[in-house]
């Protein structure tokens, strides 16, 4: 199992967590395609659920992205019963570190959630990790919310495996949604709230970066806080 400290925002606390720091990988920004097939959206709200590795740095690019109402950290993938982040870290659950996304489809659409997703946050060749974080609960996923978002996420997995971007074939899956469980407090807001962590100096923050150097029509400066 891989630890990591992680500051308890609430109790000032120091807490193990489950992503590693010290690595000498590096990430690959990757300015994926626009996507062929767009969402088709009705005008209101929509929730999205992305797993991509560590959710600290998942939750904290979306939260700088406009269009994007709330971004909340948790599991996705096993049981209520499994579902707390000491349990999920040990790597024997079917849980995946997932966050949960309400946007607005006439500021955002969902192919170009999915297009800023794995342009900066994930990479969709990599099997049971991210980064420096190796385990099947860091896999990458897509869990689509209604049939459209299926269209679109089977479409787009197709395009980026025809793209040539990647030597290495996709391995991003399609899961069926189950149940979404909120991640402890601390995790939440956790860019926010510890800019200087130095996982999130070191993997986070670059994604960020890249989103507002790639796609600055999409990016926010502000991070979008107390949004549960």
């Amino acid at each position: 199992m891989r630890i990591r400290l992680a500051l308890l925002a609430a109790a000032g606390a120091l807490a193990l967590g489950g992503c590693q720091i010290a690595s000498a990988a590096t990430e690959k920004v990757v300015e994926a395609p626009a996507a062929t097939v767009k969402a088709e959206e009705p005008d209101k709200l929509r929730v999205a659920i992305f797993a991509g590795g560590c959710f600290w740095g998942v939750e904290g690019v979306f939260s700088h992205v406009k269009g994007v109402k709330a971004a909340v950290s948790g599991f996705h993938g096993g049981t209520a019963a499994t579902a707390s982040y000491n349990q999920i870290v040990t790597g024997l659950t079917d849980h995946a570190e997932s966050v949960r996304i309400v946007y607005d489809p006439t500021e955002v659409r969902y192919d170009e959630l999915l297009q800023i997703l794995f342009s900066v946050v994930a990479d969709p060749t990599l099997k049971n990790r991210q980064g420096p974080d190796v385990g099947a609960h860091y896999r990458s996923a897509i869990v689509p919310m209604n049939k459209e978002q299926a269209r679109v996420a089977r479409a787009y997995l197709k395009q980026l495996g025809a793209s040539g971007l990647w030597d290495k074939p996709i391995v991003t899956t399609i899961e069926p949604y189950k149940a979404f469980y909120e991640a402890e407090d601390y995790h939440q807001d956790f860019m926010a709230h510890n800019p200087r962590h130095g996982y999130i100096v070191r993997w986070d923050k670059p994604k960020v970066e890249a989103l507002a150097r790639l796609y600055p029509e999409h990016y926010r400066a502000s991070f979008l806080r107390d949004h549960r």
